[in-house]
């Protein structure tokens, strides 16, 4: 049997970790290859990783057809929807997937956009109508992916602005989407060294970038020259309730960050 290996389609999805290859390689020397590989043809498609560990050990395995591929974008999309719907596939890595979904159905939309014609159809005859399939919005993309649209934002930034070794720490679990996602809207020098420092220097880069969005403190406004006594003590006091309502907003941002914090601490543990 000849299968044939598309170095682009192997790689099209993030590989395994070395803890999870070597997993799979003693799941497959305990008890052989129960799942078939997928070909188009002759051509490998779903189960790279099996059929290298298979052909390293001399494991039989078997294989299907999968006779609905039209194009390499079928094979494409095939792939993404069977890996979104795996469980061991991090929120990070599912927002990609179907973010790569969505380009390949909207280049498909753009492609079946019929071309003016200058001839008129004849009367007896109607237009052909050209086939569309359905435009992924945002909402249908964060669905499939199964997070919220504002974390979709956040991974579509990360993809745009962010350096590999950012990349890397999220795919990694060393820094949560949102915090990587703030990390992200600094310079690539400043990016690459939160990344070297750390999770509690990406921690930090994080925090400073969210402080740094607040709006300015207004400067309180001075009591009337001719104020009466009676004035100037509501003044005090408005001044005093206002800096006292700035202190607890202060703290609650505080106790949020700190609760983020907690939760991507617990997260990778």
């Amino acid at each position: 049997m000849t299968i044939t290996i598309n170095d682009e389609l192997r790689a099209y999805i993030d590989p395994l970790t070395e803890d999870e290859y070597a997993a799979l390689e003693r799941s497959l020397l305990a008890e052989g290859c129960r799942d078939a590989l997928v070909l188009w043809g002759d051509l490998l498609v779903d189960g790279h990783n099996r059929y290298a560990i298979c052909q390293k050990h001399g494991i039989p395995f078997n294989t299907i057809q999968n006779k609905t591929f039209r194009s390499m974008d079928d094979v494409y999309l095939w792939m993404i929807d069977n890996h979104l719907g795996r469980r061991s596939v991090s929120d990070f890595q599912r927002g990609v997937l179907a973010l790569r979904k969505k380009e390949i159905v909207a280049a498909r939309l753009a492609q079946a956009q019929p071309e003016p014609s200058s001839a008129a159809p004849a009367d007896d005859e109607e237009p052909a109508k050209p086939v569309v399939e359905p435009v992924l919005t945002r909402e249908a993309v964060a669905r499939a992916a199964r997070v919220s649209s504002a974390t979709l934002g956040q991974i579509e930034k990360i993809q745009k602005t962010a350096v590999p070794e950012l990349v890397n720490a999220v795919k990694a679990g060393v820094i949560s989407i949102n915090a990587a996602a703030a990390v992200a809207s600094l310079p690539e020098e400043k990016q690459v060294t939160a990344v070297a420092g750390g999770k509690k220097e990406l921690r930090q880069a994080a925090r400073q970038v969210r402080e740094a969005r607040l709006p300015p403190k207004p400067e309180p406004a001075p009591p009337p020259a001719d104020a009466t006594p009676e004035q100037l003590e509501i003044h005090r006091l408005t001044q005093l309730v206002a800096t006292l309502t700035e202190e607890r907003d202060q703290l609650k941002k505080k106790v949020q960050h700190l609760t983020i914090a907690l939760a991507e601490a617990r997260g990778e543990q």
